[in-house]
């Protein structure tokens, strides 16, 4: 993730773009947006997915994902969270060239199995920060990283600045375009997806988290991001996306753009030739990042907004927001930040991950004892998790508490629309020919007749 001050004036001037026309307020449309599909489910229900990050990046070898527990589904489930991105490690995965541990696949799936239990569905996230450990972090293999020698010098107090290291540009240059490293990291998303292709709980694949690159003399950093997207990650996302269909049919690729994105600047991304792609990009603030409040009057949201939206418009290819989430939570316009985040994510997203499910401090969403920090309390919502239909609208008012979702039943295949509930007394009512199951303590199931217009309305109990 994005954390850091990218503290470098000319760095964060190189950043400015101007801020585009506000965007008007609309409802949520249930992740459709305009001109963007929906996200589906082998059912062909429209899905929405809210939830958070699971990372461990303290802990490799034997005790890989040994952070993340039982509880951290159980607990996000009990809020109304059904996803989670989970965050695996190349390094621990394949840590000599050719050899896959056995033992780190059995840590995975130990883990998918919590998430099967809780009905949460993953997307399986090869992360990396600052490249890998051969900079001292966590991703790709140092026997991956090849620098030419040239220097790199760690800044441990401003983590993001490390990527215009000579030497990590250097190894991501070389990632893209080296013949063998290409086919290493198609081996291993063939491996991965191979293994846990048949999992319920798995829902796709992310091929690498915040992926840079090079610089070249005489670029700015929008240029440079531009180039990168188009030249060096539109093919390795083809190629990634094969290695993984030739292994699972069905699971969606989740492809990420540079995280230049959060600052409003659209992606260079080309078209990936595959029928389940979906655009993952990360909404951070380099200010916020900084631990800087909320402006509102910088029009950043709806600058993120309107770059975001382009290429899922052109590529016809739904929108998940991989991560986002300030450090600073309690700061005075955290509140309005959180409420205008969450309207604007809806009006074109199919979901989010928020980053992260952890309990204390910084980006924790959860406290020690498991309650919500400061404001983060405003993630939870009613939602449709999945509409046995067609959405028309769907909107939540939070100030009254009233959740609207209306969509056209489908005539064929599911009839099942699931709605998750954050804990609190709801109550749920439909018009149109629909009824209202409640199989268990924040969820509510609508059944409706095919080819039926519904509307549902959730509303809190005061």
């Amino acid at each position: 993730m994005l954390r850091t001050t990218l503290a470098a004036g000319a760095l964060a001037a190189a950043l400015l773009v101007p801020t585009a026309a506000p965007v008007p307020a609309r409802a949520d449309t249930g992740g459709t947006g305009d001109a963007i599909p929906a996200l589906t489910d082998a059912r062909g229900r429209t899905l929405t997915l809210r939830g958070w990050n699971l990372a461990d990046k303290s802990h490799r070898g034997d005790q890989a994902l040994s952070g993340i527990t039982e509880k951290h589904f159980r607990d996000m489930r009990a809020q109304g969270f059904g996803f989670a991105r989970l965050l695996v490690f190349w390094d621990d995965l394949e840590p000599t060239p050719g050899r896959y541990s056995q033992d780190y696949l059995r840590k995975i799936e130990r883990v998918l199995d919590w998430a099967e239990k809780y009905d949460v569905k993953v997307v399986l996230d090869a992360h990396q920060d600052v490249f890998g450990p051969a900079f001292g972090s966590r991703g790709i293999p140092e026997w991956a990283t090849r620098t030419d020698g040239l220097p790199f010098t760690p800044h441990p107090d401003d983590w993001f600045s490390q990527y215009f290291e000579p030497a990590v540009q250097r190894a991501f240059t070389h990632l893209y375009e080296d013949a063998d490293l290409q086919r290493a990291q198609a081996r291993m998303w063939r491996v991965l997806a191979e293994r846990f292709r048949d999992h319920p709980a798995v829902l796709g694949y992310d091929p690498i988290n915040e992926p840079m690159g090079e610089m070249r003399e005489g670029e700015d950093l929008p240029t440079a991001a531009r180039r990168i997207e188009r030249e060096q990650l539109t093919p390795m996302y083809n190629r990634l996306a094969d290695a993984i269909r030739a292994a699972d049919r069905d699971g969606w690729v989740f492809v990420e753009p540079t995280p230049i994105v959060g600052e409003g600047v659209p992606t260079g991304l080309g078209r990936i030739d595959d029928p389940k792609i979906v655009y993952a990009p990360h909404f951070y603030n380099t200010g916020m990042e900084a631990g800087a409040d909320y402006d509102p009057s910088a029009g950043w949201i709806e600058s993120y907004e309107a770059a975001v939206t382009q290429y899922p418009k052109e590529y016809k290819v739904p929108v998940v927001v991989g991560e986002w989430g300030p450090l600073n939570n309690s700061l005075p316009n955290m509140n309005r930040f959180y409420r205008e985040a969450m309207a604007s994510l809806g009006r074109y997203g199919s979901g989010w991950a928020g980053w992260e499910w952890c309990y204390g401090g910084g980006y924790c969403a959860v406290d020690g004892d498991g309650s919500f920090r400061t404001n983060k309390e405003l993630t939870a919502e009613p939602y449709a998790e999945a509409v046995a239909g067609t959405v028309r609208a769907s909107s939540y008012d939070s100030a009254a508490g009233v959740y609207r979702l209306e969509y056209d039943a489908g005539r064929r295949g599911s009839r099942v629309t699931e709605l998750s509930l954050p804990p609190g007394a709801w109550q749920v009512a439909t018009r149109g020919r629909a009824i209202v199951l409640r199989p268990s303590l924040g969820r509510a199931l609508v059944l409706a007749t095919p080819g039926a217009h519904v509307t549902v309305t959730v509303t809190a109990s005061r």
